[in-house]
């Protein structure tokens, strides 16, 4: 399981984190949570559905936990954003690719997961709708609103 499913969950975690060494770490732990629940699994969802809920979860964690920190510390999350995407040896992109990023970086954490999951992962609502909890109507106004946002980001950036 770990093999077959470690690369799509470490990209779908690094999509929302931003951050290489985060998202190793995060990873880590889904793994950890997986081998401790799996006992408890019932098949009622997919393990793909599960495996991504679970990674999804632990990733949003991570974020409130890293913006409760920001506030503690004083510091503006988008700097941070920022700094972390300028700072990872492993981003390779050209320009576009690094606003885009930046910008879906300034999402809210449940918009940035929506969208990271339909537009980089390709995910039918539905899926996503499994794996958040939330209506695919809410979700299809969700991603609407982060496209917008984005757009506009990546504009004021030009």
């Amino acid at each position: 399981m770990v093999c077959q499913y470690s690369e799509p969950l470490y990209w779908h975690i690094r999509a929302l984190v931003g951050s290489h060494e985060d998202a190793d770490d995060i990873l880590q732990e889904v793994f950890v949570k997986v081998w401790k629940a799996l006992p408890g699994f019932r098949g009622e969802s997919s393990i793909n559905t599960w495996l991504w809920r679970i990674a999804t979860n632990e990733a949003l964690s991570f974020l409130r936990k890293q913006k409760v920190r920001a506030a503690l510390s004083f510091s503006s999350i988008d700097a941070e954003a920022e700094r972390v995407l300028d700072s990872d040896p492993w981003f390779d992109g050209d320009e576009a690719q690094r606003k885009l990023a930046i910008a879906v970086a300034k999402l809210p954490d449940k918009q940035r997961a929506v969208f990271c999951m339909r537009y980089f992962e390709e995910l039918p609502y539905e899926e996503i709708s499994a794996i958040t909890g939330t209506s695919v109507g809410a979700l299809k106004a969700s991603y609407h609103q982060a496209t917008e946002k984005i757009k506009a980001s990546v504009e004021l950036a030009d």
